[in-house]
């Protein structure tokens, strides 16, 4: 059987941990979060809010934050930035009132990085945003986008162009698929 185009994306795609300082144009990030707010939501609620992070103040407040919360020193890998210097940022929060938020949030960030890679763009799952969004910023960011209630934060999207190859494929580990 070959190999349809959607195998060849889910196959190749990894996180990347080094980005170009290059721009990504808006229509490709739109895109991403397009297929972010087209994944599929537990009983059509649609739990899930996409935030693009433009403000570069905003941006270093989140990166400082989730460098405390890390509670670690920079890394070869990052430097100081837990966000490996990607170009674009993206939050993924979900309205807690919905029992399966936290799937429709990972459903969210899992179709966005397959988008990405099928772009050519680069992308990192990034976590801590659920520290983050119970943190006096988290309060912040939810204040100056205008929502009430309890949201959780349930990742960050790393965005951008690799610097330099992405890591290879990886074996399937033996007895991940089974039959009863």
């Amino acid at each position: 059987m070959n190999e349809s185009e959607f195998d060849r994306i889910v196959r190749t795609r990894r996180s990347v941990r080094k980005f170009k300082p290059d721009g990504v144009p808006p229509e490709m990030v739109d895109a991403v979060v397009k297929a972010g707010l087209l994944a599929p939501t537990g009983r059509k609620m649609q739990s899930t809010v996409i935030v693009r992070i433009d403000d570069s103040a905003l941006k270093e407040e989140i990166r400082a934050e989730n460098a405390r919360i890390m509670g670690a020193p920079p890394s070869p890998d990052r430097g100081p930035d837990p966000f490996y210097a990607a170009p674009v940022m993206l939050l993924v929060i979900a309205d807690k009132s919905k029992p399966t938020h936290v799937y429709d949030g990972a459903l969210a960030l899992g179709n966005m990085m397959l988008k990405a890679h099928e772009l050519g763009l680069a992308s990192c799952w990034i976590h801590r945003a659920k520290e983050e969004m119970e943190s006096p910023l988290g309060a912040k960011i939810l204040a100056r986008l205008g929502l009430d209630g309890e949201w959780e934060g349930i990742g960050h999207l790393s965005l951008g162009y690799a610097a330099g190859d992405p890591p290879p494929a990886y074996e399937i580990a033996p007895g991940r698929y089974r039959a009863i």
